[in-house]
């Protein structure tokens, strides 16, 4: 199963009920090698020791069941992967199954196990959960740690979880984030009005039809600063790999365009942080979290993708909350007359992960009555 780079049983614990978790291969397991599915990184020493999020679920009883396939470097939205490769949609094989946390996403949709854990640079947790119907979540930037996940330098990536239920979603935060204390109070949610195909929109729309409207106005413009971060930190990363030979003819394309970013644009991209971050942060004072699609259209074909149909538009919503920084989750929500979920995505104030699952768990509660009407 291609979700799967390497399957094996990692436990601390005798217990047979032990829930079970994958963790993606930009996250060090000690004794197993971390290649982020690359050529270039095929023959890369085993890791010393676990990352910490590893030994915390370990540490809490939960079973590691393998490491995850991605798309490669962690530098892609489609998640196809001609190395290693390319995970399987659980809602349509024929359609991609987004990137770069493909393996975890698919994992999960497919029933392989309990949960796994993901990354989230420019939406590689909730742009795979969204296509494979199950729930993503990126916390706050910087209050899950990073040590001992690639890159090691970062000012926009989060480790996080993929299940099916949001049970599960914080039975996982509460082993990888100590401060993490569950969740309790409904929230006030806000409806924040972006382009998204109108099917996308109304299913959205309909979970939470009495919410104000809100608006983001810097959008667009946090959408490209986050492009530029992530291509100046990702060059930084994984560019010494550019000359190798063995990186992914898509990789090396985005690698070389990504070594043009100048300290202009990096400045440029600063400043824009700066002003989505206030502009979010001045939006959830009046609501507790917003609520807007995931993704602006459906998944598309793998075969549309491998013809060089252009896919950067899929993190268009969700990439400026990793500029940002702020928690944020996305939950299937069943669409009018298709078997294809799309995402709902709720974000929230930054360091109130809590309050974020516990709007998901609001929302997961009404659409759960929404399937028995």
């Amino acid at each position: 199963m291609s979700a799967f780079l390497q399957q094996f049983d990692l436990s601390t614990h005798d217990r047979a009920d032990a829930p079970t978790i994958a963790i993606k291969d930009s996250i060090d397991i000690a004794g197993y090698a971390t290649t982020a599915a690359s050529r270039a990184l095929a023959d890369a020493a085993p890791a010393q020791k676990h990352a910490v999020v590893v030994q915390r679920l370990l540490d809490a009883g939960w079973r590691i069941t393998g490491k995850t396939n991605m798309h490669e470097l962690a530098f892609g939205m489609t998640g196809i992967n001609d190395y290693c490769g390319t995970p399987v949609n659980p809602q349509d094989d024929a359609r991609i199954p987004g990137g770069s946390s493909s393996g975890s996403a698919s994992a999960v949709g497919l029933g392989l196990v309990d949960a796994a854990l993901g990354t989230d640079t420019g939406g590689s947790v909730r742009g795979p959960a969204a296509c494979c119907g199950v729930i993503g979540f990126k916390p706050t930037f910087g209050r899950v740690s990073r040590e001992g996940v690639a890159p090691g330098f970062t000012t926009l990536d989060c480790v996080g979880p993929f299940a099916r239920d949001m049970n599960t979603i914080i039975a996982v935060m509460e082993a990888i984030d100590p401060a993490f204390q569950g969740v309790k109070a409904n929230a006030r949610i806000g409806l924040v009005r972006v382009e998204a195909d109108r099917e996308i929109s109304e299913a959205v729309e309909r979970v939470v039809p009495s919410s104000p409207s809100i608006e983001l106005a810097s959008m667009k413009e946090a959408f490209n600063a986050g492009l530029a971060i992530i291509n100046a930190e990702t060059w930084r990363a994984f560019g010494h790999l550019f000359d190798s030979g063995k990186l992914g003819a898509d990789i090396a394309v985005r690698l070389k365009a990504a070594s043009n970013t100048n300290d202009a644009d990096l400045e440029a991209a600063e400043r824009v942080r700066r002003t989505f971050t206030h502009e979010v942060d001045c939006a959830l004072e009046h609501v507790d979290v917003l609520v807007m699609p995931t993704l602006p259209a459906l998944p598309i074909t793998i075969e549309a993708a491998r013809a060089g149909t252009s896919v950067i538009a899929m993190s268009s919503l969700i990439r400026p909350f990793n500029l940002s920084g702020h928690p944020a989750l996305t939950l299937p929500v069943p669409i009018a007359h298709s078997r294809i979920k799309a995402g709902l995505q709720i974000i929230g104030r930054k360091g109130e992960d809590e309050i974020v699952c516990a709007a998901a768990k609001q929302i997961e509660g009404i659409l759960r009555e929404m399937e028995n009407v």
